[in-house]
């Protein structure tokens, strides 16, 4: 029997989890979420595989584990996890890339357009006595302007078709895709700096890297077109929050749809909350009751493989670790 230890999680239970780890003849442990590195230490010591939500699993806590073979994470990035520790211990690390791409498209498409439309700040001067159609000037017809995708991936692709069915122009930019996959796709391939330039909303479809950190900050916010929305169902660190502030205050930018922040949740002093061009949500682009359902099978399925010998899935480091056929 293999001991399966659960970091952290968001979910109403762990039922299913359990019944798949008990069907397979190991055991579920979980106590209480982990968040500090002595307690997810504590939480993972002696386990033979890990589920990890949102807790870091840096080097110091994935040294430690002596018998573990399998890190699943509960989603698409895998930034909580030191993936260089976790290759020379010869763990093998995996997420579930396709378990929300439907709701995050559909997320990032409702931000866009709630600002596109002044659909929150309408809201909020009604609540307070107005009754002025005008109150969101200037708002501009959605069809023939443009959407940029910085990325263009799963989640990216599917945007795309959703914002072409309401009459935008979608451009993407993406070095690691080929100019004739998006094209094939129906979007018009550019260079970064270009769709900077041409795009009216620009929305972040990347993975947090170092390289990816703050790929918004000052220099390429003052690219942007002028009056254009910036959206980010991605990663927090991706914009430089105090450089968004200032490309809101000083009126280059149209307004920020943000559904993932730096510093989670954010101060109740974050200036950005005061803002009629900004609208934020908690982080809730992956929800759907089916995409957390989903999620969680997908997740433990892969630690059942990799205990039983088996090449997951949605293995990351299979070949750099060796494991699996």
């Amino acid at each position: 029997m293999a001991v399966v230890a659960v970091t952290d999680h968001v979910f109403p239970d762990l039922d299913q989890e359990r019944e798949i780890l008990t069907r397979a003849g190991h055991e579920l442990r979980f106590e209480r979420n982990a968040v500090s590195v002595e307690e997810v230490t504590v939480a993972v010591a002696g386990a033979d595989a890990v589920l990890n939500c949102y807790s870091k699993m840096p080097s110091d806590v994935i040294r430690t584990l002596d018998r573990c073979r399998i890190i699943a994470r509960y989603g698409i990035g895998v930034d909580t996890i030191d993936l260089d520790a976790a290759n020379e211990r010869g763990i093998v690390v995996t997420n579930v890339p396709d378990y929300c791409i439907d709701e995050v498209s559909d997320h990032a498409l409702s931000l866009a357009l709630a600002l596109a439309r002044g659909v929150t700040l309408l809201d909020r001067r009604v609540r307070t006595g107005s009754w002025t159609p005008t109150d969101a000037r200037p708002l501009h017809r959605i069809r023939g302007r443009t959407l940029g995708l910085v990325g263009f991936g799963r989640i990216a692709r599917a945007l795309a078709v959703k914002a072409a069915a309401l009459g935008y122009h979608v451009v993407a930019t993406d070095p690691y895709v080929a100019d004739d996959a998006v094209r094939g796709a129906g979007v018009e391939p550019l260079s970064f700096d270009e769709l900077l330039k041409r795009a009216d909303v620009v929305s972040m479809h990347v993975p947090l890297t170092d390289e990816s950190h703050y790929l918004f900050g000052s220099e390429t916010l003052a690219k942007m077109k002028p009056g254009a929305i910036l959206v980010n169902t991605s990663r927090g660190p991706l914009v430089d929050t105090a450089a968004l502030r200032d490309a809101l205050a000083s009126g280059h930018l149209g307004g920020a749809a943000l559904d993932v922040l730096e510093q989670e949740p954010p101060a109740p002093d974050e200036p950005l909350l005061q803002r009629d061009d900004v609208v934020m949500t908690p982080h809730a682009g992956f929800y759907s009751e089916e995409s957390v359902r989903e999620l969680q099978r997908k997740a433990v399925e892969q630690v059942v493989d990799a205990l039983a010998g088996r090449r997951p899935t949605y293995a990351l480091n299979a070949d750099v670790v060796g494991f699996g056929t």
